[in-house]
C-alpha cells in the first residue's frame, strides 16, 4: 500500500544513492631510487611541486629529500635533491609562507655518535629550485610534522621521538618559534599530525597513535589554540593529511589497515568523531603519506606505494562527489 501511495503521489520511495568518488587518472611519477617514499605536494607559482625521501629501504642512513616541479602534472623534473652528511633526512613537507616562499620541512635522523637523536629541519626557497641552508625548528628529539599556515602564523604539531611519549604544539611568525601548548596529547604513543582551519577560525588536528590503544584522535580548539578537546576516531590512520574544502568538508588521507593495508581517501567529522573511508587508492602494504590539493574542480593526492613491486611515487586525480545539501 505505502510504495502504491508514493507512485500516486508522484514520489519515489528509494533515496538515490550519494554520488560516489571517482579516480580520473593514477600515474606512477618516479621511482630511480631504491626506496621512493613519505610525498607531499603543493601548488607554488602556477606550477605543481612535489617532495619525496629517497633512501635504500624504508629506514637506512642515506635518506634525502627530492623535489620534483611540473607546469601541467604530467611531466616531471627534478628541482632539487637535498642530503645532509650528518643523517637520514625524511618526511618532508612542503608549504607556502606568508611572505611568498617556498617550504621545505623535514626532520633528520642524526648518525652517532650525535647525543640528539632527532632535529627537526626547515629549507626555504623563492623558486622551488634554489634552497636555503637548514634552518632548525622545534627542539631536539621533537619531530614537527606537517607546518600548516593561519592567518600569517605557522603551526606544528611536534611529537617526541626518544624516550618521552608526548606531543607539543609549535607556534612562529617571522622565523620565530615558540610553544604554544607544551603537553598537546599524552596517552597512547602520539606521533604524526596534520592540522586544518574552518571557517570560523577554529583549528581541527587528525593525531595518529601507536601506542595501546592506538586508534587515532581528533582535536578542536578555537583560538588561541591552547585548550584543545579531543575525540577517539576509533581507526588507525598512519602519515595523516587534512584538506578542509571550501564547502566545509573535511578530507583526511592517509595509510589505513582495513581489510589490509592501503593509501586511503576519508571524510572527517570532528564533531561526531568520526573517520569515513570514500576512497581507496591503488596500493597496499608500504603505502601512504599523501599530499592534497584541491585544483580546478578535482582532488590531486601524491602518495608512494609497492603494490607494483617497488615502491614508487604516484599522483592521483580525484572527482569528488558534490556536498549532499548541494544536490538539487
Amino acid at each position: 500500500m505505502i510504495p502504491a501511495l508514493f507512485v500516486a503521489l508522484g514520489l519515489s520511495c528509494f533515496q538515490a544513492e550519494p554520488a560516489a568518488a571517482e579516480i580520473v587518472s593514477v600515474k606512477r611519477v618516479w621511482d630511480q631510487a631504491p626506496y621512493n617514499a613519505f610525498t607531499d605536494l603543493v601548488r607554488f607559482q602556477g606550477r605543481w611541486f612535489m617532495t619525496f625521501r629517497e633512501g635504500k629501504a624504508h629506514v637506512s642512513p642515506d635518506g634525502a629529500l627530492r623535489v620534483l616541479s611540473s607546469t601541467d602534472g604530467e611531466t616531471w623534473e627534478s628541482t632539487a635533491l637535498i642530503t645532509s652528511p650528518d643523517g637520514d633526512l625524511r618526511d618532508p613537507k612542503l608549504s607556502i609562507t606568508p611572505d611568498g616562499r617556498l617550504m621545505l620541512a623535514g626532520g633528520s635522523a642524526l648518525h652517532p655518535p650525535s647525543k640528539v637523536k632527532h632535529q627537526s629541519f626547515v629549507w626555504l626557497s623563492d623558486d622551488g629550485e634554489h634552497w636555503s641552508e637548514p634552518h632548525p625548528v622545534g627542539d631536539p628529539d621533537f619531530w614537527v610534522w606537517r607546518p600548516a599556515w593561519h592567518d600569517g602564523r605557522g603551526y606544528a604539531v611536534g611529537y617526541a621521538s626518544r624516550d618521552e611519549r608526548s606531543t607539543r604544539l609549535y607556534s612562529g611568525r617571522d622565523g620565530r618559534v615558540v610553544t604554544l601548548v607544551p603537553t598537546l596529547f599524552d596517552q597512547g604513543f602520539p606521533n604524526e599530525a596534520a592540522l586544518a582551519w574552518r571557517a570560523d577560525g577554529s583549528a581541527v588536528c587528525l593525531l595518529r597513535r601507536d601506542g595501546s590503544p592506538n586508534t587515532n584522535q581528533v582535536g578542536t580548539s578555537k583560538p588561541p589554540y591552547t585548550d584543545w578537546t579531543w575525540k577517539d576516531l576509533g581507526k588507525h590512520l598512519g602519515g595523516p593529511a587534512l584538506l578542509r574544502l571550501e564547502d566545509g568538508r573535511i578530507i583526511a588521507g592517509g595509510r589505513l589497515h582495513v581489510p589490509d593495508a592501503h593509501t586511503g581517501l576519508c571524510w572527517l567529522d570532528p564533531e561526531a568523531g568520526e573517520l569515513t573511508e570514500f576512497l581507496r587508492l591503488p596500493s597496499n602494504g608500504d603505502s601512504s603519506y599523501p599530499g592534497l590539493v584541491f585544483h580546478h574542480g578535482l582532488l590531486w593526492v601524491s602518495y608512494y606505494s609497492g603494490h607494483e613491486g617497488k615502491t614508487s611515487i604516484y599522483l592521483a586525480k580525484v572527482k569528488l562527489p558534490e556536498k549532499a545539501g548541494d544536490r538539487p
